[in-house]
């Protein structure tokens, strides 16, 4: 009888390796395949109107515009605008399981949280005073501590805000372009601290407000840069400035 000096012959060996492979990812195949299906049957159960209120709120959570959320999901950055959603015309567009996926997983949120975000976000909405830009730079608006005050505010409805003393501005006119266009909506948080890099709601003691990116803050002055390339940046000791609030989130 021929011996094989303790080595199985290379068929009986791929063989066994295969078994074992089999045997081994078969529970890893099994939860994918479970969670995939899962995560399915959970989005079919939601409305078009929820999913995409969802995704709204998930952006306003980390302070970020739809448009914002997509270009962190390394998608398309007009992907979650509500132009492409189809309501206007009459066929509703879904967002892919795709998109969805890339959204949870730059966000870090579970799927049971974007699913709890569809149920809880309208019981914790508020309402969150409203004015246009323009308006902001009168008297009377803000008091001393750079809150909204006084009358002439109208109201919109917001979820998951925490900060008791947000509000919100219309944009007016080209200014702002391309990053916020005439008609949209800011909202924006004087109780989050403003850092560098962020986009910013300042008022200046002449009255004049502005959205800016700050560039730069000390303790002497701030640098403001433009987000329409034709407006100049604009640079103003502190004690020329009556607040600088940060923008959490827009619509777009």
């Amino acid at each position: 009888m021929r011996r094989f000096g303790g080595q199985k012959p290379q068929g009986m060996c791929d063989g066994a390796n295969q078994i074992f492979i089999s045997l081994w990812t078969w529970p890893i195949t099994y939860y994918r395949n479970y969670s995939r299906a899962r995560d399915q049957f959970l989005i079919s159960m939601l409305t078009h109107k929820q999913i995409w209120s969802a995704i709204d709120a998930l952006a306003a959570r980390y302070g970020l515009s739809p448009s914002g959320l997509a270009k962190l999901a390394g998608l398309d950055p007009t992907t979650f605008n509500k132009s492409k959603r189809g309501v206007a015309i009459g066929k509703l567009r879904w967002p892919s399981t795709e998109s969805l996926s890339k959204v949870l997983a730059a966000t870090g949120a579970s799927l049971d949280e974007f699913v709890s975000l569809v149920e809880g976000a309208g019981a914790r909405s508020r309402m969150v005073p409203l004015i246009g830009m323009a308006q902001a730079g009168s008297r009377g608006y803000f008091d001393d501590a750079g809150f909204p005050a006084g009358n002439g505010w109208e109201e919109i409805a917001f979820p998951e805000l925490s900060d008791e003393h947000a509000y919100a501005l219309e944009v007016a006119g080209d200014s702002m372009l391309p990053v916020y266009r005439d008609g949209d909506r800011i909202v924006v948080s004087p109780s989050t601290s403003p850092r560098r890099g962020d986009r910013v709601v300042v008022k200046t003691q002449s009255g004049e407000v502005m959205a800016k990116l700050l560039h730069r803050m000390t303790a002497q002055r701030i640098e403001l840069k433009s987000l329409n390339i034709a407006y100049e940046d604009r640079t103003f000791g502190l004690n020329e400035i009556v607040f600088v609030h940060r923008i959490i989130w827009a619509s777009q």
